[in-house]
């Protein structure tokens, strides 16, 4: 099989200035303002649809193209992606099978992608590497589901928000252990480095029922690199391109059949451009026409070793130390350092009972420095204990029971009035499948310190139309435990918020063949008791209500040597406070976004492509502060210089696009990298 092939192909397929407007969010206050569908199968949805109770997002999806109020791109997304499906039934036959991963963010169990009853996205090392991707923003912008905020280029504070939902509605895992700030509510994806990354698994919706506090729009678990089982293997990378930037990455695995190791390591720095384009009364609340750079440097460890007794144990560590520079009043510069340790031991007493324990601790510490003297530290420590139990039943039934014990802890320059929190949680699951018919039902108890007992639950159905195409059907609840800058912050907080709650509907179906995979999801998420700036009482409050609904459309899929991945989202995240904002677009969400990558093999060249078209958005709640929308192009392409080494080079921003996805805060224009990779 040809190199390319092998490495691409069929053989892997498958601060902030305070602002005093009634709703704002807390955290924006107190940081910085830095498959196929054929037609038969789309008409039996479409009715489904419109049966349901998603007659309402059906409908105003419908009204939207009726009425020209979508993009023009993006209404031409529409025949594009099914012109893809049916043209992908003529190349059927010539296409390999494309082979499913394993996966186990959505249940917390072992399954193959198309077992799963969530609407699941897995990126793999293989994507990574073929999209030349230098950042998480450039592996997940335009994701289903996902809407990215950035505020002002490489390394600068990079929010995701999932499904509509706010930015610390994302649970986040690295290697099974809780990342994220406990101050902030969320974390800093732009410090996590790509090229130590193994895989990342992408589940959309609620999972508060198996994961406790924060699974409100979704989970996000990055896996970091494995060790090879076949002896020493080193791999390298070193780049440089546009801003003056330049990176390198370096890593050695080994092993045999009972152990196995990876080492890593990776740096990169960048002058960057001026990251605020704003004024001293909007944006950054600043004028400093500079150059805002970027560095980081970064490690990972991981290892494993199987006994003879059936005892697997493995560990884990990734360190990601992070300086980034950007305009600000009362800071500019950051030193932002993530860390995960982790240990997982796996065991199986009898037959049918297998135990998983783990342990592990996870800190984001941020010191902030205003033109390099000292301003404020937030300092964040997590620590995760867990004991999950599954029971083979039956060769159809697996039950899971479990329980979490997490322990937040800060240490901060603010005299916060409490500065540590337990959180304990027991779970159960019950997995069965049954000819055609796959359930999958949840419900986890939580007793947190600060706001007492919180039930979740989870009920999801799938149905086997045929041997390649499944239905599926759920219902979800989810909560999110309020920060500690909106409890105890000196002079902000308010120690009797309550958690934020949410119930998600959702209708799906996927197909899956020889070819490659679609799939279709509709869901409508209601969430109450949003934590919101409250003018009245100058602090946080429970006053907010939103109800999101949205559609996504997902193919994956080879046509005449083209590996072709398509990402499609309408989304409708509605403001429905008892205020003046009711009705409005909730912050930072882009209604509407379309990706297609595709790439192929011409001998020893490969090609590639990726278009992002994103819908507007706006940037506050009063949907005044409007950000255009825009689509942008980039370019790449690879040489295979021998069996080990090859050459990449990519194109950015083709046609120079001007565009923000936050206010105020500037994005790369044209710009290019080159990378010499070797890997044996």
């Amino acid at each position: 099989m040809p190199l390319a092939c092998k490495r691409y192909g069929k053989a892997q397929h498958r601060e902030c200035k305070f602002t005093h407007q009634s709703g704002d969010r807390p955290e924006a206050i107190l940081r910085y303002c830095g498959g196929q569908c054929t037609i038969p199968d789309f008409l039996l949805f479409s009715h489904a649809i419109q049966l349901l109770f998603f007659r309402n997002v059906y409908r105003s999806i419908s009204a939207g193209v009726r009425g020209g109020k979508m993009p023009n791109y993006i209404v031409l997304s529409l025949p594009l992606w099914l012109g893809i499906s049916l043209l992908t039934t003529a190349s059927a036959k010539e296409i390999g099978h494309l082979e499913e991963p394993i996966v186990v963010t959505a249940s917390r169990t072992d399954q193959a992608a198309d077992e799963t009853l969530a609407s699941v996205t897995v990126i793999t090392r293989d994507d990574i590497e073929r999209q030349q991707a230098r950042s998480m923003q450039d592996l997940l912008h335009g994701i289903a589901g996902i809407n990215i905020a950035n505020t002002g280029g490489p390394g600068k504070l990079t929010t995701l928000l999932m499904r509509g939902t706010e930015s610390d509605h994302v649970l986040v895992l690295v290697d099974g252990i809780r990342m994220g700030s406990a101050t902030s509510g969320f974390s800093e994806i732009q410090n996590y480095p790509v090229e130590l990354i193994d895989r990342i698994e992408i589940v959309r919706g609620p999972r508060s029922s198996l994961y406790g506090p924060e699974a409100v729009g979704g989970v996000i678990q990055i896996f970091t690199r494995k060790g090879n089982k076949k002896g020493l293997k080193p791999t390298f990378s070193f780049g440089g391109g546009s801003y003056r930037t330049v990176s390198g990455a370096a890593t050695l695995s080994g092993g045999n059949e009972r152990g196995w190791f990876n080492l890593g390591i990776s740096g990169s720095d960048t002058n960057g451009f001026n990251a605020c384009k704003g004024s001293f009364t909007a944006g950054c609340f600043t004028v400093e026409p500079d150059k805002d750079g970027y560095r980081n440097l970064s490690g990972s460890a991981r290892a494993g070793y199987h006994f003879d007794n059936g005892l697997n144990i493995e560990a884990n560590f990734l360190h990601s130390d992070g300086h980034y520079e950007y305009d600000g009043s009362f800071q500019n510069r950051t030193k932002l350092v993530q860390q995960v340790l982790g240990g997982t031991a796996r065991y199986s007493p009898v037959e049918p009972w297998r135990i998983t324990l783990t342990a592990g601790r996870s800190r984001e510490d941020s010191d902030n420095f205003l033109n390099k003297i000292f301003a404020t530290r937030y300092h964040a420590r997590r620590d995760t204990l867990s004991w999950q139990n599954d029971i083979t039943i039956t060769p159809n039934q697996l039950l899971t029971i479990g329980t979490d014990y997490l322990y937040d802890h800060i240490n901060s320059s603010e005299k916060f009035a409490k500065t540590s929190r337990y959180n304990w949680g027991v779970f159960a699951q019950h997995q069965l499948s049954l000819a055609a018919h796959k359930l999958q039902l949840s419900i986890r108890h939580d007793d947190n310190q600060q706001f007492g007992s919180q039930v979740t639950g989870g009920a999801s159905w799938g149905y086997s139309l045929t041997d390649q195409v499944q239905l599926t059907a759920g219902f979800g609840s989810a909560f999110k435990a309020p920060t500690f800058n909106e409890l105890y912050f000196p002079g902000f907080g308010n120690p009797d918020l309550g958690p934020e709650e949410s119930r998600t509907a959702e209708l799906g179906v996927a197909g899956r063949f020889n070819w490659g995979n679609w799939s279709l999801n509709l869901y409508e998420t209601w969430i109450k008791n949003m934590i919101s700036f409250n003018v009245a009482t100058f602090s946080p409050d429970n006053i907010d209500k939103a109800r999101i609904q949205g559609l996504e459309a997902i193919l994956n899929t080879e046509i005449k040597g083209w590996l072709i991945q398509t990402n499609l989202t309408f989304m409708n995240p509605e403001n429905r406070s008892k205020d003046a904002n009711r009705g409005n677009t909730l912050p930072r969400r882009s209604n509407h976004a379309f990706r297609v990558d595709t790439s192929r093999q011409f001998g020893d060249f490969v090609v590639g492509a990726m278009f992002l078209a994103e819908a507007n958005r706006y940037d506050d709640l009063a949907n005044n502060q409007k950000l255009n929308d825009y689509v942008k192009v980039d370019l790449r392409a690879e040489y295979l210089i021998n069996s080990q080494w090859r050459i990449q080079g990519r194109i950015e921003n083709l046609f120079d696009k001007d565009y923000e996805t936050a206010a105020f805060f500037n994005q790369p224009g044209r710009n290019f990298f080159v990378t010499l990779r070797y890997q044996p």
